[in-house]
C-alpha cells in the first residue's frame, strides 16, 4: 500500500530536547516509517501507512509528549501573499516572551534589594518583610516561570528530563522553602533558615530572558525566507486572448504569455518570445554584468529587467521556479543544526535523576538517623541539595559567555546570529568563498587602457566614454567612471545604437564610433588584427575586452574586471595557518574564477555552477566529514549559507544572504572571516570552562548540602548558604565570560 507523507506545524518546540521528543512521539505511533522534525520552521515531515495510523493519531502522540501538532500552511511559494500567518504567530510569541522577561526584571529587582539587606541595607524596612517578598515573588515564580513548570510536568508525562526540569524543581524548592518559612517562622528560624525568595525569582527570569533571546533568533531564520519570497511580484501583466492583464502570480500557468517592461522584476520562469533586453540575474549567479536576453533565451522569475520590454512564454511556475527552489533549499537546510544548549539537555537528563536520588535519599537518611527534631534536618538538607543543584551557573554558563562574546564581535564588525554559530564555527576545517562581492570588490573598474600606435590614452578613454554616457550597463558606467576620475572632457557624440550582444553604433565628429566585442568591429570592416593578441591575453586574465574604433580605424583596448579586493590573499593565508581548507564557488566563467584564484592563491576552485549547485557541493563537503563554512553575500548564495554549518554574510551583499547567514561581516571586510572563526574558538574555550566549573561545582557541594561532613565536623550547609554558594558559582561563570571583553582580533 502506498505511504501517506504530509508536513504539520509543531508548537511549544524550545531546544534540540524537544525535537527529540517530538521526533520519539511521531515515531511511536504504529504505522509511521519516518519522522522528521525541523525546528527552524518548526514543522514536522512524518510517512506513515494509511491503513495503521492517521493524522488524529499522530496529533494525540504528540500531545501526550506536550505538544501540539497542527495543520501546516502551504509552503512558500514566491509572488503569494499568504505567507505572512506564521510571521504573525512568531512575533506574538516573541511579545509573549518579551511581557514575562520585563515583568520578572521588574519583579526581581525589589525582591534582590530586600533578601540581601548586608549588600542593601538601605532597602525600606517593608522591602524586607517575607511577605512583602512572597507577594512579588509569586507572580514570578508561577505566571513569569509557567512554561518551565508545564515543561516539567511534560516531562514527568514522557518520562524525561531537560533544562526545564532542573528550572522547575530547583526554583519551586527555593519557593516552598521560603514560603514554609514565611508561614512558621520559628520553627524553621532556629534551624538557621531564611526565606530566600530571591534565588528562585532571578533564575526564573534569567532563564526566561534566554528562551525569548532563542525565540528571537529563530524568527531571525524564517525571514531570509520572507525576503526571498518577496523577490517575485504578486502581480504579473499577462497577455491573454491579446490583451494585457493583470493577474496574482499564483495564477500565473505555464503557457501563459508574459510581458516584462524596463525595471520591473520577472514573475516566473519562462523563455523569451518577442524583443530583447538585458536583465540582472544576479539574485541568481552572483555576477554584476546583466545578460543579454534574446528570443529563445531562458529567463528567471526574481531577476530583475534593466532595459528594453520583452514578452516571454512561462515554462515553470510555483513551487517549480528556480527561486522557489531556492527559497525550498534554505528552508530545509536552515532546519538541521542541533543549538548548543543540546550538551546541557544532555547532562541534564543524568542529572536531574541524580540529584533527585540524591535529595530523596538525604531527606530519609536525616529523618531516620538524624538529631532531633529529625524531620526538621531532614526537609532543610534536602531542599539545600535541590537549591544548591539548581542551574543557575548552568543556565548562564553558555548565555552569559555567548552575550559578551556577540556584543564584543559587534564592536569589531563581526555579527554573531547565534550561539550555535559560535559553537560550529569553532570546530571549521573548511572555508568556502564566492567570488563576486565577496573575494572581489563586486564591482567591475576599469584595469587596462591600451591605445594603439599613435593613439594617446586619454582620447581612447575619452571616446570610449562618450560611447558610454547615459548607460546603465556597469562596464559602460566604470569607463565613464574612469574618464570623470581624470577629468576628460568628452567629444559629442549622436546617433546611438545599441547592437544586442556586441556593443554601441554611434557618431562622433571625427566619423563613425564602434565601442563592443572584437565582432562587432569586425563585422563593419575595421582590421583589429593587431590588438587581437593583447586582448586575449587580458581575456585569459579574467577580464571583460571592449575595442574601440574611429572612423573605422582601431584606437585600443578598454579592459574591465571585477578585481580582488586587497586583504583577500592575507585572509587565505591566515585560514591555512589556523589549519583551515579554503575553496572558491563561483557562478562566474573558469577562466575569470581561474584568474582570482590564482591572485587570491586559492587552490581549488569551482565555476559555472548554480545556486542550488553550490549548496550541493557544500553538502558533499558535509557528508565527507568537513565542516563547512560557507562566506558569500548574494541571493544566489543564500541555499548554500544556509547548508553549510555556518553561513557567514557580507554585510555589503543583499538582505536575504545576510537572513540566511548565521554570521554577517558588518563592514564587508574579509578580516572578519579570520576574526570570527578566532572569536568563536575563544568563546567555545570559556563556555567549557563555565560548564566545568557549573558541573564540578554540583560535584563537590551537593554532597556537603547532603550532609555528608556532619558526621565528621558538625558541618551542614543550610539552604541559604546554598543559595549563596549558588550565588558565587554564577558570579564565577559570568566573571570568567567577561574576559571576552579583552578579546582582540589579530592584525592580518
Amino acid at each position: 500500500m502506498d505511504k501517506e507523507k504530509r508536513t504539520f506545524a509543531v508548537r511549544g518546540m524550545h531546544c534540540a530536547a524537544c525535537v527529540g521528543k517530538v521526533e520519539r512521539a511521531l515515531r511511536g505511533v504504529p504505522g509511521v516509517g519516518a519522522a522528521s522534525v525541523n525546528l527552524a520552521t518548526e514543522r514536522a515531515t512524518v510517512e506513515w501507512d494509511p491503513a495503521r495510523a492517521d493524522a488524529p493519531a499522530l496529533a494525540s502522540a504528540v500531545a501526550a509528549a506536550g505538544y501540539e501538532l497542527a495543520e501546516a500552511s502551504a509552503p512558500a511559494t514566491p509572488g503569494d501573499a499568504t505567507q505572512d500567518r506564521e510571521q504573525i504567530a512568531r512575533a506574538e510569541e516573541q511579545g509573549r516572551l518579551r511581557r514575562r522577561v520585563l515583568v520578572g526584571i521588574a519583579l526581581s529587582i525589589p525582591i534582590v534589594l530586600g533578601s540581601m539587606t548586608e549588600v542593601f541595607p538601605w532597602a525600606p524596612a517593608w522591602l524586607r518583610d517575607p511577605w512583602t517578598l512572597l507577594l512579588l515573588a509569586t507572580p514570578v515564580q508561577f505566571w513569569v516561570g509557567a512554561d518551565f513548570h508545564r515543561g516539567f510536568l511534560h516531562d514527568v508525562r514522557y518520562r524525561s528530563a531537560s533544562m526545564s526540569t532542573l528550572v522547575s524543581l530547583g526554583t519551586n524548592a527555593a519557593y516552598f522553602f521560603s514560603l514554609a518559612v514565611t508561614l512558621w517562622p520559628h520553627v524553621f528560624m532556629d534551624l538557621g533558615a531564611m526565606p530566600y525568595y530571591e534565588t528562585a525569582a532571578v533564575v526564573i527570569t534569567l532563564v526566561a530572558l534566554g528562551r525569548w533571546l532563542e525565540a528571537r533568533a529563530r524568527g531571525r531564520t524564517s525571514e531570509a525566507i520572507r525576503r526571498l519570497v518577496s523577490l517575485a511580484p504578486r502581480t504579473t501583466r499577462a497577455l491573454r486572448n491579446g490583451v494585457e492583464v493583470d493577474v496574482p502570480t499564483s495564477e500565473v500557468v505555464v503557457g501563459d504569455l508574459v510581458r516584462i517592461r524596463p525595471g520591473e522584476r520577472v514573475p516566473v520562469d519562462g523563455e523569451v518570445v518577442e524583443g530583447a533586453s538585458t536583465i540582472d540575474e544576479s539574485m541568481l549567479t552572483g555576477e554584476s554584468l546583466p545578460v543579454e536576453k534574446a528570443p529563445g533565451a531562458s529567463v528567471f522569475g526574481g531577476t530583475v529587467n534593466r532595459t528594453g520590454s520583452f514578452v516571454f512564454r512561462a515554462t515553470r511556475v510555483g513551487g517549480e521556479t528556480t527561486l522557489a527552489r531556492i527559497v525550498k533549499l534554505v528552508e530545509e537546510a536552515q532546519g538541521s543544526r542541533a543549538p548548543i544548549q543540546r550538551l546541557a539537555d544532555q547532562v541534564a537528563a543524568v542529572f536531574v535523576p541524580v540529584v533527585l536520588a540524591i535529595a530523596a535519599a538525604t531527606l530519609v537518611g536525616w529523618w531516620l538517623l538524624g538529631p532531633s527534631p529529625s524531620i526538621l534536618y531532614a526537609l532543610t538538607n534536602a531542599v539545600a541539595v535541590l537549591v544548591i543543584a539548581c542551574p543557575c551557573a548552568m543556565g548562564l554558563a553558555t548565555p552569559t559567555a555567548i552575550m559578551v562574546a556577540t556584543g564584543r564581535g559587534a564592536e569589531v564588525g563581526v555579527l554573531v546570529k547565534s550561539a550555535t554559530a559560535l559553537e560550529t564555527l569553532a570546530n571549521v576545517d573548511t572555508v568556502v568563498f564566492d567570488k563576486t562581492g565577496t573575494l572581489t570588490v563586486g564591482r567591475p573598474t576599469v584595469t587596462d587602457v591600451i591605445a594603439a600606435p599613435g593613439v594617446a590614452e586619454e582620447d581612447l578613454l575619452a571616446f570610449a566614454a562618450a560611447a558610454e554616457q547615459g548607460s546603465e550597463h556597469p562596464i559602460g558606467e566604470a569607463i565613464v567612471a574612469r574618464a570623470k576620475e581624470r577629468g576628460l572632457a568628452l567629444p559629442p557624440v549622436t546617433e546611438f545604437v545599441t547592437v544586442p550582444g556586441q556593443g554601441i553604433d554611434a557618431l562622433a565628429p571625427e566619423g563613425r564610433l564602434l565601442l563592443g566585442n572584437r565582432a562587432l568591429i569586425e563585422a563593419r570592416g575595421v582590421d583589429v588584427s593587431a590588438l587581437a593578441p593583447r586582448a586575449e591575453a587580458l581575456a585569459q586574465a579574467g577580464k571583460t575586452v571592449v575595442y574601440l574604433a574611429v572612423a573605422f580605424r582601431p584606437l585600443g583596448l578598454v579592459a574591465v574586471a571585477d578585481t580582488l579586493k586587497p586583504e583577500a590573499r592575507a585572509v587565505v593565508g591566515a585560514l591555512r595557518q589556523r589549519g583551515i581548507e579554503v575553496t572558491m564557488l563561483t557562478g562566474d566563467d573558469r577562466r575569470t574564477a581561474a584568474a582570482i584564484a590564482r591572485e587570491a592563491d586559492i587552490d581549488r576552485v569551482l565555476a559555472e555552477i548554480l545556486p542550488q549547485d553550490k549548496a550541493r557541493e557544500i553538502a558533499r563537503l558535509r557528508e565527507h566529514g568537513r565542516r563547512v563554512a560557507m562566506v558569500g553575500d548574494g541571493i544566489n548564495d543564500a541555499p548554500a549559507l544556509a547548508q553549510a554549518d555556518v553561513g557567514i554574510a557580507m554585510g555589503s551583499g543583499t538582505d536575504v544572504a545576510i537572513e540566511a547567514a548565521d554570521v554577517t561581516l558588518m563592514r564587508g571586510d574579509l578580516r572578519g572571516v579570520v576574526a570570527a572563526v578566532d572569536l568563536s574558538r575563544r568563546t567555545i574555550r570559556i563556555v567549557k570552562e563555565n560548564l566545568g566549573w557549573a558541573f564540578g561545582y554540583n560535584v563537590v557541594l551537593i554532597p556537603v548540602a547532603a550532609g555528608l561532613l556532619y558526621p565528621f565536623w558538625g558541618v551542614l550547609l543550610s539552604p541559604i548558604l546554598a543559595g549563596a554558594a549558588m550565588a558565587f558559582s554564577s558570579v564565577s561563570v559570568v566573571t570568567n565570560s567577561l574576559r571576552l571583553k579583552r578579546w582582540r582580533p589579530s592584525s592580518q
